[in-house]
């Protein structure tokens, strides 16, 4: 979905011809993974970003036309509404270099948006849903100009038969329900998205190890606990981007509907490839764009396969040479609070799928995919505090199986891979043990200032925004 597409009007005959293409290089996907064609290196790390726009009084700010011709760089590009952008970096090894790397890579970007930003009148954030913006701001008037956009939203709602989107949240202090003729709630939603390159080897395990980090992470970056004012879940996003682009595909086992958000159906058994046959057999085609690249490009697998929004999705790029690789994309983390935050949430995740991968017994044998969705939804509404179970029968909350396994598990795991001892014990030790010990997320920040303050939404915005660019952990943020 990060391309722009060249037109928007559809017929039976593109869809018939789009899902022709996608039979044909899921064919040859399904050759290369039986051939053993992919790059058979790993450990290779990237990111997205994605950031609000704000005016000079902490509301969003419909501008990112003006702002990305400014900015003018590839890295920097829109998002679905007017008040969204986002970032991308180029990847890096996972070595002793890659702390530094994200952090001087995530600060000049930022610092780029933000003084092209307030050249503009404007100012930057990061955050998982923004405090200040409105329902009414949520309008097809605000979605940016790309032609897929227009095309997306048109095409959920010709499959849904115009029906309206209908959002209900339950907080454990109050309900939001809203409807939408449109998929712009979704913009609300802005994310970091952790990419990893896995060998074809241990794919699978990456993957099932992503979905078992789910609640854990979810927990521990937690950052959007309001929407339209109401106090909602830790991690609001997660239901809102569920419901705003709810699109009904199929029924898994167990008779769960899946929708087109997903955190998925099952484990991986033996090779990504299961993903990819679910998309060609479960999904049906939502932008039929037809392309006459070589068959090896997989354009069309890749275009279907981005409009599939899995929490944890795998992707298949090429390169120049015409070598195939594999990645994971880890959708789960809210944006911000601030870099070191964002820097320490990446280092977490490379550092847990390994620790995870290091154990014996593989984990997805010892928990039920059951359970980890359980897990990934209670952390999402409960945050730290969720009870959640784990392997081995054992039943905790988020916030002692991060202390006591998953963080030094993280911290050994990252030593192995010869990242230095000063940057584990900054970011694994000062940001993320203590976020966790304190239990001060962006998202109880957020809930503490209100508690305290009375509904100042812009007021605590502008606060978050003064903290954010003095780049102090959330975890020292005053209440």
């Amino acid at each position: 979905m990060g391309s722009e597409i060249s037109h928007t009007s559809f017929s039976e005959t593109d869809f018939k011809r789009f899902r022709e293409n996608l039979r044909r290089e899921t064919r040859l996907l399904m050759d290369w993974f039986s051939s053993d064609s992919f790059d058979r290196n790993g450990d290779v790390c990237g990111f997205e970003l994605e950031g609000w726009l704000l005016d000079e009084t902490f509301l969003p700010a419909p501008r990112n036309e003006d702002f990305l011709r400014r900015v003018n760089s590839p890295l920097i590009v829109a998002e679905l509404s007017k008040y969204n952008f986002e970032i991308n970096a180029d990847p890096h090894p996972l070595e002793r270099g890659l702390p530094r790397y994200l952090d001087e890579r995530l600060t000049t970007l930022w610092k780029t948006c933000s003084v092209h930003a307030e050249a503009m009148g404007c100012r930057v954030l990061m955050t998982g849903i923004l405090p200040t913006v409105q329902d009414r701001m949520l309008t097809l008037e605000n979605i940016s100009s790309l032609q897929r956009y227009y095309a997306l939203n048109r095409e959920i709602l010709r499959s849904r038969k115009s029906r309206p989107l209908n959002i209900r949240i339950e907080g454990n202090h109050d309900l939001l329900e809203i409807t939408h003729n449109d998929v712009m709630a979704e913009a609300a939603t802005t994310s970091l998205q952790i990419h990893l390159q896995v060998p074809p080897s241990t794919a699978a395990r990456h993957y099932n190890a992503a979905h078992i980090l789910s609640a854990p992470i979810v927990a521990l970056a937690a950052n959007a606990p309001f929407l339209f004012g109401r106090e909602l879940w830790h991690e609001t996003r997660i239901p809102l981007f569920e419901q705003a682009v709810m699109l009904p595909s199929f029924c898994d086992k167990n008779g769960r509907v899946i929708s087109r958000v997903t955190f998925g159906r099952d484990y991986a058994r033996k090779s990504l490839m299961e993903v990819f046959l679910e998309n060609l057999d479960g999904f049906p085609v939502l932008l039929p764009v037809t392309s006459d690249e070589d068959v090896s490009s997989l354009t069309h697998l890749k275009l279907h396969n981005g409009t599939i929004w899995r929490w944890n999705r795998p992707l298949v790029g090429v390169d120049g040479s015409g070598t195939p690789h594999l990645r994971i994309e880890h959708r789960v983390p809210s944006a911000g609070p601030t870099v070191p935050d964002v820097v320490a949430n990446m280092l977490f995740f490379f550092g847990a799928i390994h620790y995870l991968l290091e154990k014996s017994v593989p984990p997805e044998k010892e928990i039920s995919f059951e359970e980890i969705r359980k897990n990934f939804y209670s952390a999402a509404k409960e945050g730290l505090d969720a009870g959640i179970a784990w392997m081995g029968g054992k039943t905790c909350t988020v916030r002692e199986l991060l202390l006591e396994e998953l963080l030094p598990g993280a911290a050994k795991a990252l030593a192995k891979k010869g990242l230095d001892p000063a940057d584990i014990d900054y970011y694994i030790g000062e940001v993320l043990m203590i976020r966790c010990s304190t239990g001060q997320t962006g998202s109880q920040w957020q809930k503490s200032f209100i508690g305290k303050h009375g509904p100042r939404f812009e007021d605590m915005t502008r606060i978050y925004h003064q903290n954010q660019n003095l780049q102090i952990p959330v975890h020292e943020w005053k209440r």
